[in-house]
């Protein structure tokens, strides 16, 4: 096994994606993003870019740690890696997913602490963003009840079509994003490849699968008692964050969830080398090639990586000073992460 570096020679770290079928997966990360994805009886729907959790781990691929394992690479730096804003180290904070819906997600809900506290057990608490990256043509976001839906209402037609008439729908446009803060009832419309922040929780309760079956005719569990408990029924605001309009012959940022105690969201619009700094954050940052590729680190002293459009790059919260620099022409989306 590799050896593990001074915390001083810490570099950007990019991990091996984990790939999971799913019975509504789709073709954009092959399509899109070039991707060559494992051969599976369902179609691949998600990749999970970075992950620490008990029955899944990212492995390092690059660099001379390559082969360590996010959770063994924080339980070595600790708060070098993290930073003095996660609440603990005892799991890296975040999820980062991407989604590529071939066909609409179940309805579903994630619950809040007040909810996971009640129903006890595993339960953990998810607040989200979505980043579309790409979408087909009439792709759409269903997320939050509209303002006049009631329980009742709820209640009475989680098992027909017409429960989509009680949600908030969008049209699907890239750059667009939504803040889905834990209790907001919600599905992925297909058609959809999107980049995923998330809270390191893997609690979904689905209340409607749309009457989908799978090969054997089997229809997947629904947790409609528990999705109930965690349905927020007092947030009806939009969760739709418009994107960014037009281009620019200059370098740009833009606040995408800068309000949430979990994680905070920019996008960057760049054409030229973009230069940050870990340290004022006292976090790590996570960088995202939207639609082209990077350079992510400092080339003067060798701690670089090259992330594809869809990848993520780790800087440790210890890095310091550290240049984003767009490797096409045109402008480059990046999305930037941190506590």
């Amino acid at each position: 096994m590799s050896e593990y570096v001074d915390f001083n020679a810490l570099y950007p770290m990019k991990f091996k994606p984990i790939y999971q079928a799913r019975i509504w997966g789709g073709t954009q990360m092959s399509e899109v993003l070039r991707r060559e994805v494992p051969a599976a009886a369902d179609p691949i729907g998600e990749s999970w870019e970075l992950v620490d959790r008990e029955d899944e781990q990212s492995v390092l691929v690059n660099g001379p740690m390559a082969g360590r394992t996010m959770h063994e690479l924080l339980k070595h730096y600790g708060r070098e890696l993290v930073g003095r804003k996660a609440k603990s180290t005892d799991r890296f904070p975040l999820l980062v997913k991407l989604i590529d819906a071939g066909d609409r997600l179940s309805l579903q809900v994630h619950p809040d602490e007040a909810a996971c506290r009640e129903i006890g057990g595993t339960a953990e608490p998810k607040t989200e963003m979505w980043y579309i990256i790409a979408a087909r043509k009439g792709a759409q976001i269903l997320a939050g009840l509209q303002g006049r839906a009631t329980r009742q209402q709820l209640v009475s037609q989680l098992g027909s079509p017409d429960v989509e008439n009680l949600l908030q729908v969008y049209p699907s446009q890239p750059g667009d994003a939504y803040f889905i803060s834990s209790g907001t009832l919600h599905a992925i419309g297909g058609g959809n490849l999107i980049l995923e922040i998330q809270q390191n929780s893997d609690t979904t309760y689905r209340v409607s699968d749309w009457g989908r079956v799978d090969a054997n005719g089997k229809s997947r569990q629904l947790h409609v008692e528990l999705g109930m408990r965690s349905i927020n029924f007092m947030n009806r605001t939009s969760p739709r964050i418009a994107g960014v309009a037009g281009t620019a012959q200059h370098n740009r940022k833009f606040d995408v969830v800068n309000m949430c105690p979990f994680f905070s969201v920019a996008d960057l619009r760049l054409v030229s080398k973009w230069n940050d700094d870990t340290t004022p954050s006292g976090s790590f940052h996570l960088i995202s090639a939207i639609n082209a590729p990077v350079r992510v680190g400092r080339a003067e002293d060798d701690r670089t990586v090259e992330l594809a459009a869809g990848e993520t790059a780790l800087v440790p919260a210890g890095f310091g000073a550290y240049v984003i620099e767009p490797l096409a022409e045109g402008e480059c989306a990046v999305v930037k992460t941190t506590l």
